[in-house]
């Protein structure tokens, strides 16, 4: 049995988000289908829908903070059952026998992971289609259990947001004590200063903003420093053992480094590109300082970050919109203007003629 399912998407770099019908395919026997309930807005997605990146495929359906409840299941499926409540994240297959994947890391899988649109299925080379639309079909290794105390729609940007900045705290194992610093207050660094506080760090944020304080401190920051202020930035030098830099542009990365402690280190989350104007070693060198980078998580984490987030409360501060609205939302986005999640309520486009 196939799915003929509904979605928003788009055909080319320039066009807008529109209705588009596709097929979804008879599941397998490791199957799970899921009516999507909601999904979560990303920068990602802007960035694919118009082929920013340059590795666009289109026809394109963004979407991979997903939301839903499992309808049908496939014979070996044994996780699941109809009527759970479930989610989708970035991927959906990877290898599962390269090195990357042996140790978890699906997301660094060596022979490419699937990701869940704008991607191939490494099984029958048809293109992944993402949660911008009314269903999917995903194998049960890349489903993912959702805490039932948590609103599912402040939950769809965990599948994102939440494991982008929840996979380097654990990598660099934040816990009581540890000085933590996030750079930006978006969609990343509102769910990095919440999860950052719940393992029990000392909580800064940097921004360029003075307007952020009582947002920032509601979320769980202890310290606000302006970054543009020479004074403010020189009183933290040498004091994070970690900085997530969560800003999505370029921009300049000198004047984090000599806030970092001997051996810390800053980890990029937001951006992928060069790095402008040019970093300069010295003070990593002479401290031990570290810049690196991170994806998300790969499932087995990202199944803990959900657990984390029930057990502590978290979840993304979210607008919800129809999905009619999508093309005005990303217009929003690149303006900075959404405190801090777009989430599409998917009932909007079930309601469409």
């Amino acid at each position: 049995m196939t799915y003929p399912t509904r979605a928003f998407g788009t055909r080319t770099a320039t066009e807008p988000l529109s209705l588009f019908h596709f097929v979804r395919r008879s599941p397998r026997a490791d199957d799970v289908v899921i009516d999507i309930l909601f999904c979560g807005v990303c920068h990602t997605d802007i960035h694919h829908s118009r082929d920013d990146w340059g590795r666009a495929n289109y026809p394109m359906v963004p979407g991979h903070e997903i939301i839903g409840r499992v309808s049908a299941v496939g014979a070996d499926v044994t996780r699941f059952a109809p009527g759970d409540l479930v989610g989708v994240g970035c991927m959906v297959d990877s290898c599962q026998r390269c090195g990357a994947c042996g140790k978890g890391w699906e997301q660094y899988c060596e022979n490419g992971s699937t990701f869940t649109y704008n991607g191939v299925d490494r099984q029958d080379g048809t293109p992944t289609y993402g949660g911008y639309s009314e269903r999917v079909v995903v194998a049960q290794g890349f489903v993912l259990k959702i805490p039932g105390n948590l609103d599912p729609a402040g939950a769809a940007p965990l599948l994102c947001a939440g494991i982008t900045t929840y996979s380097p705290l654990r990598h660099w194992n934040v816990g009581p004590g540890t000085r933590v610093a996030v750079v930006g207050l978006g969609g990343l660094g509102h769910m990095a200063i919440q999860l950052a506080k719940a393992m029990g760090a000392e909580v800064t944020l940097f921004t360029r903003s003075p307007g952020k304080e009582t947002d920032a401190r509601r979320l769980g920051a202890d310290h606000i420093v302006l970054s543009g202020d020479a004074d403010q930035m020189a009183a933290v030098a040498s004091r994070f053992e970690l900085i997530i830099d969560t800003v999505p542009y370029a921009h300049d990365l000198n004047p984090y480094v000599p806030t970092l402690a001997t051996g810390g280190t800053l980890v990029l989350v937001g951006y992928l590109g060069p790095i402008e104007p040019t970093l300069n070693t010295s003070p990593m060198v002479l401290k031990r300082k570290a810049v690196a980078g991170s994806l998300i998580g790969g499932i087995a984490e990202t199944q803990a970050m959900l657990d984390f987030c029930g057990q502590h409360g978290i979840t993304a501060d979210v607008e919800m919109i129809p999905i009619q609205q999508i093309n005005e939302s990303y217009e929003r986005m690149l303006r900075s203007d959404v405190k801090y999640r777009f989430v599409i309520d998917m009932a909007s486009l079930k309601a469409m003629a």
